[in-house]
């Protein structure tokens, strides 16, 4: 395995799939040998791997199947959650199966009206939908990919028949699960991404647009089925090590002034606007016209929870109008982690510099608790956790 941090980049110009996935991630160099033999570590009904090459509008690319002999019923989130969580695979593997899964629970369940534990899953919760999850994950382990990235989602029409019956195109737990990221309609009279597929996408991808500043690596192309009669019917995943350690993305700043307002007011708009998605909140002092004290309000928020934070800055302050602006970040690659330390484990942040060296940092919440818990100084908590992250 590849020990390089490298970007995967979806390219979903005839949208995305658990088979599609997979096969791409396969053509990139994922050997089948290797891949299945890790797939037993999950205890699932017998099934093996195929993989086909395929071409189509003469681009060619692979085609991963999962031959299951006996498929077992439909299966509840709770038993998927058993063999995930019961399994030797890695704690990052089974970190983010778990996430899918629990994304596609929480869409089936909204959608059939049921509570997350009474889901059944049907199609999503076959030994190849499994395999085609949980595989993808290896294979993106194994190639070395630190961060996913992908194209906007294009949506076919029409209808898809299912456990449910008919559906209408996009399925509606598939539209649940894109919720807050990028899609457009096409006029392609079939299904082009499927529930599967959008878990996959919708849970792992850090920001959706255009390929990110990187030199290619790889490119692997995975094939559908069907074929497509206006473009090749496949995911193309591009693999590439970025220019920079530094991560580029392109958030909302929000901001009003207020100059009459009771300052205690400023806590609770505070919490209300993090609460609503808010990257980050500041108060800044300021001198208006009349030389009359004010505040500066100035929120960073993703760009899709612009309506929401400008409705709440004008419900629940006395401003009168908000201005808005795009705004370049760059900043230091990060990820959360649980720390062993003396106290417990506790949640802290592992922040990677420039220069490629590591800082971690335990999050305030966890060491106050600690502090109040145990009648240790605030500041002797973070020295020895400090001491310990060495």
């Amino acid at each position: 395995m590849t020990e390089k941090k490298l970007i995967a980049y979806f390219d979903c110009f005839s949208g995305v799939s658990g088979d599609m996935t997979l096969g791409a991630l396969m053509h990139l160099g994922v050997p089948r040998e290797w891949l299945e033999e890790q797939l037993r570590a999950i205890p699932l009904e017998e099934f093996r791997l195929e993989l086909e090459d395929k071409t189509t509008h003469g681009i060619t690319g692979k085609h991963a199947k999962v031959i299951v002999e006996h498929e077992p019923h439909a299966r509840h989130f709770a038993t998927i959650r058993d063999i995930i969580t019961l399994s030797d695979l890695s704690p990052w593997v089974k970190e983010k199966g778990l996430a899918i899964f629990s994304r596609l629970a929480h869409a089936e369940a909204q959608v059939h009206g049921q509570t997350v534990d009474h889901v059944h899953f049907h199609e999503v919760g076959g030994t190849d939908a499994i395999a085609d999850i949980i595989g993808s994950l290896l294979a993106l382990e194994y190639l070395g990919v630190s961060e996913v990235q992908s194209s906007p989602l294009p949506h076919g029409t029409g209808f898809v028949r299912c456990a449910h019956g008919m559906l209408p195109v996009p399925a509606p737990a598939t539209v649940l699960l894109l919720k807050d990221c990028p899609t457009y309609g096409t006029d392609v009279p079939c299904e082009l991404v499927t529930p599967t597929g959008a878990a996959i996408v919708s849970t792992l991808a850090s920001k959706f647009g255009p390929q990110p500043r990187m030199t290619i690596q790889g490119v692997g192309y995975g094939m559908g089925t069907r074929v497509l009669e206006n473009r090749p019917n496949g995911l193309r995943v591009i693999l590439g090590k970025p220019e920079s350690l530094l991560q580029t993305d392109v958030v909302l700043t929000v901001e009003t002034n207020i100059d009459d307002m009771n300052p205690e007011i400023f806590g609770y708009v505070q919490k209300k606007l993090f609460e609503q998605g808010a990257l980050d909140v500041g108060w800044i002092p300021m001198f208006m016209k009349k030389n009359r004290p004010a505040t500066l309000v100035r929120v960073l928020c993703p760009i899709h929870a612009k309506d929401e934070i400008a409705r709440t800055l004008l419900m629940e302050t006395t401003a009168t109008g908000v201005r808005f602006f795009e705004t370049a970040r760059e900043k230091l690659p990060r990820e959360e982690i649980l720390l062993d330390t003396q106290f417990g484990q506790i949640r802290a942040k592992r922040i990677t510099c420039p220069d490629g060296s590591v800082r971690v940092t335990p999050e305030y919440d966890a060491c106050e608790k600690i502090a109040r818990e145990q009648g240790v100084p605030l500041v002797r908590v973070y020295e020895l956790i400090g001491k310990e992250s060495e």
